[in-house]
């Protein structure tokens, strides 16, 4: 039986792992780090000196920088420390128009950013940034997670204790969230048990992603996978299906975000195609099965709940594609609201699991809808099977009798096994002789 205050923590933690975000996560966090750093300073910085993980180069190479027109982290540092907001987390760009981005471009132009790799493997999720003007300096250091700043410092010395409230809400070495042991047994009981109206801020998540969507439908973002699945060529081929329906707008969603839309979206465990991934497909096929409101709400706290506890021991950025970890999420909400029992949802666990795992990321940019429409088709397809009590076995592959040891088999596999992978597709990304971004 759950007691009160686990009911409390698991609603902290969605609160504070479900939050809106502009742009792609990783140059966002960066240009938040940049803009803490600068508000430190206290003046426009003359030069800016970045050291960044791999994953964190690897995940901003390639994406649109909202509101810009432009893809990569350069001008994504130079507006953090011309407009950044550091009190609003990863919408800090929020202020962004024409003229701030006319601005950064000079700024980058007169040569004031250095990017370089952090070579000593910290954490696969780090940033530090030292800003300089007028013979003073200022430091900002994020790690773990993307907004989880633990070190702030002016000339050297340190302006915040460790523990203190940093931007973002995310409080400094708090390891609160470690205490609270998740398994997919207490996402079920807790989405199915607790009052609806304790849960209804997760609606919050179906508004922002499905404007995102319709964004992504009104323009041309991207590939324009959804797009093109809405076309009369993609309805000639895939019907008007609920499956088809469900593909093409969690897909509008993040063709307008990898583009660099001007749009909020509702992310999940520090990235928004994961937020758009464990939202959309559970919003559409509520929608077109007639699902109530509260059937909504609660698959969707099942849907992104099981994508935070998958995402506590992947960590906040793997080798491994997040689109696994949300689809899985979306496939258990998908099941709840075809009427599936917690053996079923479990059976869609183990079939997403036998199906995605070993797809790598290989960092942010428009052909993410691909990758997040495999996992979404594949969402629907493994709760299919599971309503039939149909599913992998523990003879096959890496997966388990117990559901939750094949979900740890899965993030051991993003988080461990797949290292140098990871470093390898850097190591290709880096060396491209068409480059762009930093």
């Amino acid at each position: 039986m759950m007691t009160k205050n686990e009911r409390q923590a698991i609603i902290a933690l969605i609160k504070k792992q479900v939050v809106p975000a502009i742009g792609c996560t990783e140059p966002m966090a960066v240009a938040l780090c940049v803009a803490k750093a600068t508000e430190l300073l206290g003046t426009l910085p003359e030069h800016i000196e970045l050291r960044l993980s791999a994953n964190i180069l690897k995940n901003a190479m390639g994406v649109g920088i909202p509101g810009t027109g432009m893809i990569g982290l350069p001008i994504a540092v130079a507006l953090g420390a011309l407009i950044g907001r550091p009190e609003r987390g990863l919408e800090v760009l929020c202020d962004c128009n024409k003229e701030a981005v006319e601005r950064g471009k000079q700024y980058i132009a007169e040569n004031r950013i250095h990017v370089a790799l952090e070579e000593q493997d910290l954490d696969k999720l780090y940033i530090n940034v030292l800003v300089t003007a007028q013979g003073h300096q200022a430091e900002a250091r994020i790690k773990t997670h993307h907004t989880h700043f633990v070190w702030l410092a002016k000339d050297g010395q340190p302006v915040e204790e460790h523990g203190q409230a940093c931007p973002g809400g995310i409080v400094a070495d708090d390891e609160s969230d470690d205490d609270l042991q998740i398994t997919l047994h207490k996402v079920y009981e807790f989405a199915t048990e607790t009052e609806v109206e304790d849960l209804r801020f997760i609606l919050e998540a179906k508004r922002l992603n499905e404007a995102a969507a319709m964004s992504g439908l009104r323009e041309n973002y991207g590939h324009q996978l959804g797009k093109t699945m809405c076309s009369p060529l993609g309805r000639g081929i895939m019907g008007d299906s609920i499956f088809a329906k469900v593909l093409s707008v969690t897909s509008c969603a993040c063709d307008a975000r990898m583009a660099g839309a001007m749009v909020p979206v509702m992310s999940n465990s520090g990235s928004g195609n994961q937020g758009i991934c464990a939202t959309m497909p559970v919003v559409v096929f509520a929608e077109e099965n007639h699902n109530t409101e509260e059937e909504l709400i609660r698959a969707l706290i099942i849907s992104n709940l099981t994508a935070i506890y998958i995402k506590q021991t992947l960590g906040a950025l793997s080798a491994l594609c997040g689109c696994v970890v949300a689809s899985t999420g979306s496939s258990c909400g998908i099941t709840y609201l075809m009427g599936g029992t917690y053996e079923q949802i479990s059976y869609s666990v183990k079939n997403m699991i036998a199906n995605l795992t070993g797809m790598i990321c290989d960092g942010a940019k428009p052909s993410c809808a691909l990758k997040l429409t495999s996992g979404v088709s594949t969402a629907v397809l493994s709760a299919m099977l599971a309503m039939q009590h149909k599913y992998v076995s523990s003879q096959e592959g890496i997966i388990d009798d117990d559901v939750d040891q094949s979900i740890h088999n899965l993030t051991a596999i993003g988080s461990k096994g797949m290292d140098e992978t990871d470093r390898f597709v850097l190591d290709i990304m880096t060396h491209k002789t068409n480059q762009a971004g930093c």
